[in-house]
């Protein structure tokens, strides 16, 4: 059986969103009437200040949201439509890099990306090349054994891109990757990021830096009190 990149070849939009409402409360609207195609191995940035609903999207993608209206497909699947037992292996299709990166302090760099090969049922070789491989990728391959906490914020970026890569996502969620780090770290991130993007990787990236979205070149959707105003391409 092929990888999963090969399964979807044929599903030329990997995140498709119809008129979608989201509102928090009686009157926070948080997105409104968005539509929004990604198609396969697009890198787009959500680009808008803070508050401006990207963050919501992100999560109504990986389903930790449900819209309060309209129509939402993953992998060509509706996922608002999805029931409960149906949502861990979506995500499973998935890769999802948090801000604060969400790494365990009490494992190693390895064990952080480990379990990650546990959790999915991958086989205990192949976990550990997995590991190599993308320790290598972000190059970090020399900081196995260190716990995150002893790490620079940068490389605990890379540690959380490498954990949302072992599942060998279709789609790559990036919530603002580089907002804790300076210019050229940040710059450093959205580099890998590309390169992986380069391998076959459909991204999405929220981002409040205009300047390094316009500097990638790539598609950029920006959001303004949760709806979409205007477009690069």
């Amino acid at each position: 059986m092929g990888s999963k990149k090969e399964v979807y070849q044929g599903c030329l939009a990997m995140i498709q969103m119809f008129h979608v409402y989201k509102t928090f409360g009686k009157d926070l609207e948080a997105l409104v009437d968005v539509d929004l195609h990604v198609h396969k191995g697009e890198f787009v940035f959500l680009a808008g200040s803070s508050g401006a609903g990207k963050s919501t999207l992100l999560r109504l993608t990986f389903r930790d949201e449900l819209p309060t209206s309209g129509q939402i497909l993953v992998n060509g699947r509706n996922i608002v439509r999805m029931k409960s037992r149906a949502v861990p292996p979506l995500r499973r299709t998935l890769g999802i890099v948090f801000q604060d990166f969400k790494l365990l302090r009490d494992r190693t760099v390895e064990e952080n990306l480990t379990l990650v090969a546990r959790v999915v049922g991958m086989p205990t070789l192949e976990g550990q090349r997995r590991v190599e491989q993308l320790l290598k990728l972000v190059g970090l391959s020399h900081k196995a054994k260190t716990p995150p906490y002893k790490l620079s914020g940068g490389e605990q970026q890379r540690v959380a891109i490498a954990r949302a890569l072992m599942n060998d996502p279709l789609i790559l969620l990036a919530d603002e990757p580089t907002g804790n780090l300076d210019a050229e770290l940040a710059a450093d991130v959205i580099r890998l990021l590309l390169e992986v993007n380069e391998r076959g990787t459909t991204v999405l990236v929220a981002t409040h830096d205009l300047k390094l979205a316009k500097e990638a070149g790539r598609r950029t959707v920006f959001l303004k009190q949760g709806r979409i105003v205007e477009e690069w391409s």
